[in-house]
């Protein structure tokens, strides 16, 4: 069985080197990949990505072809919607995988064009926002080339199936199971207050236009790479989809969704600032408090605060930043 190791950034070295530690042991051969030999993705039997969900979608914008079935790997002290194991169970996921003793899912992607120009694809949702937040923009939605809405919002959201538990759902977009044939557009906080999400085939071309507002505006894909925006973005189907292993357990679309609608009922009870922090966290990633301060713009007293509760809560984890062994960042365990 040949495998590729993937992981986002630095600070999945040390988890790259368990995983690849382990493989070895087990006489699997392994091949951590570089930035430059994603291509190698379509010449192994599997790939294996560290970093929890974040390094699920990074190495799904990398990877702009065909693709060997992924699973995600997640630390110890996380839980992941989209990894699926845990670092101490790799080696009797590994046991399984040989014996093929799991599926393959198909979940397909956004291919994404910011003012005619193609950039990575999203496996989540591709959205557009001001840079300054609580500001509004304008825009008009073609879907096929005919004009379907002109809004004000403080954002729009196009999400796939798979995306449809992660920033939609907190727009108030619906849950879509992962195997339907739809996009979603959700507009955020529009002022026309009689204004929905759409349900659209996912054989569409969709069309972002005509975008104004008083700041520059800018596309975020899967909540984290960002990219200014001028005039259009388009959206339509990836021509390769995602592959998902899938091992059996606790790991099904329905059991996802129930871990998400949790989630949402907690974050009721939550202070709005404890709300605000969640959020920047699932789609910037980890952050300090000086960070935190910075794109949340709220004061230090109420960022500490927050983080107390959320820490409290099991919802953040705290650890020590390998840049600087001084600071403390903070990151989602889910």
């Amino acid at each position: 069985m040949r495998v590729a190791l993937s992981g986002i950034d630095s600070r999945d070295g040390a988890l790259l080197s368990k995983v690849k530690k382990t493989l070895e042991s087990l006489n699997v051969h392994t091949q951590i990949m570089k930035d430059s030999e994603y291509q190698t993705a379509r010449q192994v039997d599997l790939v294996l990505v560290a970093g929890g969900d974040r390094g699920i979608l990074d190495y799904f914008h990398r990877v702009v072809t065909d693709s060997a079935p992924v699973l995600g790997i997640y630390e110890t002290d996380a839980t992941g919607f989209l990894a699926q194991i845990d670092v101490r169970d790799l080696e009797s996921a590994i046991a399984r995988l040989k014996r093929t003793d799991f599926s393959v899912e198909e979940v397909f992607r956004l291919a994404v064009k910011v003012d005619g120009k193609s950039i990575d694809p999203a496996l989540n949702d591709v959205a557009i926002f001001p840079s300054k937040s609580a500001t509004l923009m304008e825009h008009v939605l073609r879907i096929d080339g005919k004009d379907v809405w002109h809004d004000n919002s403080d954002g729009i959201i196009v999400a796939t199936p798979t995306g449809s538990t992660a920033y939609s759902m907190s727009a108030g977009g619906p849950m879509v199971m992962q195997r339907s044939h739809v996009f979603l557009v959700v507009s955020v906080n529009s002022l026309d207050n009689t204004r929905r999400p759409l349900v659209v085939p996912n054989e569409s071309r969709l069309e972002i236009t005509d975008i104004t507002s008083r700041y520059h505006c800018e596309v975020v894909l899967d909540g984290g790479r960002r990219q200014q925006i001028k005039r259009t973005l388009e959206c339509f189907k990836h021509e390769f989809p995602a592959r998902l292993i899938r091992l059996a357990g606790d790991s099904s679309a329905a059991s996802l969704m129930a871990k998400k609608v949790k989630l949402s009922e907690d974050m009721l009870k939550m202070p709005p600032s404890a709300k605000l922090i969640l959020k920047t966290l699932e789609y910037e990633g980890a952050l300090s408090q000086k960070d935190l301060a910075v794109r949340t713009m709220l004061p230090e007293r109420t960022i500490r605060l927050s983080l107390s509760h959320l820490l409290g809560q099991g919802y953040v984890k705290k650890k020590t930043s390998l840049r600087d062994a001084r600071q403390r960042i903070y990151e989602l365990r889910f």
